[in-house]
């Protein structure tokens, strides 16, 4: 308790709230898809990406502990200092994804980022714009300068400062609320649930032996990682093409897929790959890779992007 009483972390929180009518266009359908695309949607990808309201960028200075989460810390804002900071979470253990932003310029999650990994010290943070991408480059001279200034006995108490801004390539409903509902619009074109031939295991004499589809375990190992997917929008985030606004369904929709392309009791594979099988589909993704750095359930996106890729060309 003494270290919580003595150490403090700064949180550079980019606010934003919506203008009133804003609300009104909140529910337009994907900003990413061509009108001659089956994921079409309504509102354009200007008026989705470009939310008007009032933007700032506000700091907030509270007692904290290495050990604790970004999470902790915003709940400590929210419950002591603001209550009208908004910010996303559910089950805080990382398994439902819902509190995806972006700390420090990098998409992850808000409940495993430990203070220690992501505090940094004035100067040597790096600069996050309105969209909440970082750019790299400081001024090492002038950061230096004013390092060397502070107050000794604060630096020793400071664990540092943090940046903290929606989940890019999404636009903010409010605060670090990103609206996800164009990648879950995505996903649920793409049926993403079992669709079996109706077969069950049956005994020599005709009767149901198993309620269920069984597998052996090198079929399960062909989708398994895959099931782990919990669409928390951390890979859309980090993708240049989704984030950058051109037509693309996103890696999040295409895992997905790839998910029951692989599972052997899905009847449906063809069907799936044509769904993905467009402009804004498989064609769209550029092999970049991002959307592999910071899964938060250990998923290859990007490997498994460029296998899915290559079966829907190949068929």
């Amino acid at each position: 308790m003494a270290e919580a009483n003595t150490t403090t972390v700064t949180l550079h929180v980019h606010r934003f709230t919506p203008r009133a009518e804003r609300a009104e266009h909140a529910r337009g359908g994907s900003p990413f898809a061509r009108k001659s695309s089956p994921f079409g949607g309504g509102a354009s990808a200007s008026a989705r990406r470009r939310p008007r309201g009032k933007q700032w960028v506000q700091e907030y200075t509270i007692p904290a502990r290495p050990s604790d989460t970004v999470l902790d810390c915003l709940l400590t804002i929210k419950r002591t200092i603001d209550p009208t900071l908004a910010f996303r979470y559910s089950c805080g253990h990382g398994m439902c994804g819902s509190d995806a932003v972006a700390i420090n310029g990098t998409p992850t999650l808000l409940c495993t980022a430990a203070i220690r990994d992501w505090a940094k010290q004035p100067g040597t943070l790096p600069q996050v714009d309105d969209e909440g991408f970082r750019h790299v480059g400081n001024d090492k001279d002038e950061n230096a300068a004013a390092n060397g200034e502070q107050d000794a006995e604060t630096e020793a108490r400071s664990l540092g400062v943090i940046e903290l801004a929606p989940l890019p390539g999404f636009p903010p409903q409010r605060d670090l609320i990103a609206d996800i509902d164009p990648m879950l619009d995505q996903i649920r074109k793409l049926t993403p649930y079992l669709q079996a031939d109706g077969m069950l295991a049956t005994t020599a004499e005709g009767k149901v032996d198993a309620f269920e589809y069984l597998q052996h375990p090198e079929q399960l190992a062909k989708y398994e990682t895959l099931s782990n997917c919990i669409a928390c929008g951390v890979c859309e985030g980090s993708c240049p093409v989704f984030a950058g606004g051109d037509a693309f369904i996103g890696p999040a929709a295409l895992v997905w897929a790839s998910r029951f392309i692989n599972d052997s009791r899905d009847f449906k594979a063809m069907e799936r790959m044509d769904a993905i099988d467009t402009a804004d589909g498989v064609a769209a993704c550029q092999s970049v890779r991002a959307c592999s750095r910071h899964c938060p359930r250990g998923i290859d996106v990007g490997e498994e992007m460029w296998q899915i890729v290559a079966k829907v060309r190949e068929r």
